[in-house]
């Protein structure tokens, strides 16, 4: 079951009034989209857009009973594109004004459990961890099996934080030669094959530093999250809210450093001087929004 992570803190801080209009950059599967939809009754409306097209499908084919989805059809506006092109989805979608923002930039649960694209490494699946696959030519079955050593070490470095970068690297370099790495659970072999044994016993899995930086490479992540946030700041209306939610210290520097730069040049105002959390209860009933940050700002002009 989807959860949407820190919802209750998005609709406090994001304060949606009766019939404004908000964007959801990450649609998922809807969580975020369809608390908003709520909250802007009767005529506000969402507009949502979800980068994976298997996904986008999914929630048309199956997103609710018809009493919500007629209750919703003519508010939700859905479409199947990246944050990236925000500026012209607004212009073709002519979207506006827009009141708040809201980007959660996690995975969704769909995508561990059910795209069976190598996203988690509990399953045994083709290493392919793109969200797009329609658009995106590059897999993580690509970057194991074709980068050089160099390369991979600096994948796992930058992306991943892995201070066991070189050895994994070496590691991969080592067994692609014997045989194409195709599968998660090939690299996973690999990934403590090539950790000292005192490593492989820490409470986080040796595996997802490594499944983390593969995938923000295949999918352009850190650079996708800088286009968003200066098109989110430009298209957002006086007194708007955006709010961020991300997972991992590369994402929330990135966010950290925006608002930052935008509060400074008198664009923003920071509302949360220190990122909020989920709490102990929302951690036990979904532990994956345990790493979730959450950063707000308003624009001021």
């Amino acid at each position: 079951m989807h959860i949407p992570v820190l919802k209750k803190e998005i609709i406090e801080y994001l304060n949606p009034k009766p019939n404004e209009n908000f964007i959801d950059c990450t649609f998922g599967q809807g969580g975020h989209t369809l608390a908003l939809l709520d909250a802007i009754e009767p005529n506000g409306k969402v507009l949502a857009i979800e980068a994976d097209p298997e996904l986008y499908n999914k929630f048309q084919q199956e997103g609710g009973d018809e009493n919500s989805k007629s209750k919703i059809q003519n508010r939700l506006i859905l479409v199947n594109d990246s944050y990236i092109n925000l500026k012209n989805i607004i212009a073709e979608k002519n979207f506006g004004p827009v009141n708040g923002i809201v980007m959660d930039l996690g995975l969704s649960s769909w995508h561990f459990e059910e795209s069976g694209r190598g996203f988690s490494f509990k399953e045994d699946e083709p290493l392919d961890m793109r969200y797009n696959p329609q658009i995106n030519s590059l897999t993580a079955l690509e970057i194991v099996n074709s980068y050089t050593e160099e390369d991979i070490e600096k994948i796992l470095k930058d992306y991943g934080e892995e201070k066991f970068s070189r050895a994994i690297a070496k590691k991969i370099i080592e067994k692609r030669q014997e045989k194409p790495i195709r599968t998660t659970f090939d690299l996973v072999e690999i990934i403590w094959s090539a950790l000292p044994g005192r490593f492989q016993r820490k409470k986080l899995h040796p595996a997802t530093k490594t499944f983390q930086a593969l995938r923000i490479a295949v999918n352009s992540e850190i650079e996708n999250v800088k286009k968003g946030l200066i098109q989110a700041a430009e298209v957002l209306g006086k007194d708007g809210r955006i709010a961020v939610i991300s997972f991992h210290s590369l994402e929330d520097g990135e966010v950290k450093r925006f608002f930052k730069r935008c509060q400074e040049i008198n664009i923003f105002e920071i509302i949360t001087k220190k990122p909020i959390v989920p709490g102990f209860e929302e951690i036990s009933n979904n532990p994956r929004s345990r790493s979730a940050k959450l950063r707000i700002a308003r624009k001021i002009i």
